[in-house]
């Protein structure tokens, strides 16, 4: 796509003043002055050939260091620009960054590598961005004359909150490393160390316990165990009535809220527990057991999360099983609010908020919660919460 803009402001000016000198020319009967207007009217248009008339096209192609952008971290991107056309021109380039974005995408046209452009770019706020499209503005020698045009595609570049680095887990439940809290079911498929049962239509013959078959007189199959509920869970408030701006307004609270959900899902996995992670509406956000890729779709679906809608009762949350660490984060919540948030037996229910009112840290923690005041510093309410020291105010004894 071209520029609307032909002419550099130098241009207009040329313009102006041949424009101006051919009325002169008139008015004073000096044909010198003419002559200099004339002058300058064919160098502004031989200007706006020399630079417009060229046809040009090319390809853009990108590479960037990192498949996801963490914030604060830094990452190289790679353009490879294939112009074609029938001699290079000189200018500058620039490839377009969104405002979540930070980086010095521009400079000099041609490059000193030719076709290669590089650049540095830094995650400034979670979410999925576009990268692009490369703009080439060329101007004549004269500097009268100016084009700018558009190549290649945009390219998404997914900025995910920061992981900060979390203080372990005391006691039993930490201890315990996701062990202490397994929730098993019987059902007809499966592993092949459990004591066999009866076989039901549907079940498959290739589970058949043909030992335990000859010794009852009936067809029997394997026995398997399954997990019934995850050993932690995390849950993120989205509620929109807990934060203070709804849809995809940048909320500094939120957004430490979400930096505070990957933080300790994370957390908890390298402690050894399987981990699901949950919105106050019940919706999956990530399942975690101990895989890589379980990590990165988290991270992903955390890059794009929002406040929106309403919530559920925590207890309804929990599939009827009790995990062992519950960690609730969460943004505004009054004494009323907390007295209604029972943790239905967690091990170890930890509760979050950006903005605690006056009695309800008092308040949840009457109900077993241990609290901690969550703001940019997730590492410093995490220890809080650890701690497990709320002052009669509803607010933490310093440390």
């Amino acid at each position: 796509m071209s520029s609307r803009r032909p002419l550099t402001f130098r241009g207009v000016v040329a313009l102006l003043a041949g424009l101006a000198l051919a009325i002169a020319a008139n008015m004073l009967a000096a044909p010198i002055l003419l002559y200099v207007a004339v002058l300058l009217f064919a160098l502004v248009s031989i200007a706006v050939i020399v630079v417009h008339v060229p046809r040009r096209g090319g390809g853009v192609t990108r590479r960037i260091s990192t498949d996801l952008l963490t914030v604060g971290e830094e990452s190289q991107v790679a353009v490879r620009f294939d112009l074609r056309a029938l001699r290079v021109p000189y200018g500058t380039w620039e490839d377009a960054l969104p405002d979540a974005v930070a980086g010095d995408a521009s400079g000099d046209f041609p490059t000193d590598n030719g076709t290669h452009i590089r650049y540095s770019i830094t995650g400034v706020r979670r979410g999925v961005w576009p990268v692009g499209p490369l703009s080439l503005r060329t101007i004549d020698p004269f500097g009268f004359a100016q084009r700018t045009q558009e190549f290649g595609d945009t390219r998404t570049v997914t900025v995910v909150p920061e992981v900060m680095p979390l203080a372990p887990m005391s006691g039993d439940v930490g201890a315990a490393g996701g062990t202490a809290h397994t929730a098993s079911s019987r059902l007809g498929q499966g592993s092949d160390n459990l004591s066999p049962r009866l076989y039901v239509s549907g079940d498959s013959m290739r589970r058949i316990h043909w030992r335990a078959t000859a010794h009852r007189g009936d067809l029997m199959v394997r026995q398997e165990e399954e997990e019934a509920s995850p050993d932690a869970i995390v849950i993120l408030d989205r509620s929109a009535r807990r934060w203070e701006r709804e849809g995809s307004a940048v909320d500094p609270a939120f957004e430490a809220a979400v930096a505070a959900c990957a933080s300790v899902a994370l957390h908890l996995v390298q402690e050894g527990y399987s981990v699901d992670v949950r919105d106050s509406a019940g919706s999956v956000l990530g399942v975690l057991r101990g895989q890589e890729d379980d990590r990165d779709s988290l991270l992903v679906v955390l890059a794009m999360v929002h406040p929106q809608g309403e919530g559920r009762e925590i207890v309804t949350l929990l599939d009827g099983t009790p995990p062992g660490p519950l960690v609730m984060i969460t943004g505004r919540i009054d004494e009323e609010d907390a007295t209604l948030m029972r943790h239905g037996g967690a091990g170890a229910p930890i509760l979050l908020a950006t903005d605690p009112q006056p009695g309800a840290f008092t308040a949840a923690a009457a109900l077993g919660w241990s609290t901690g005041e969550l703001d940019e510093d997730v590492s410093a309410a995490w220890e809080d919460a650890l701690s497990g020291h709320v002052a009669p105010g509803g607010g933490h004894v310093p440390r």
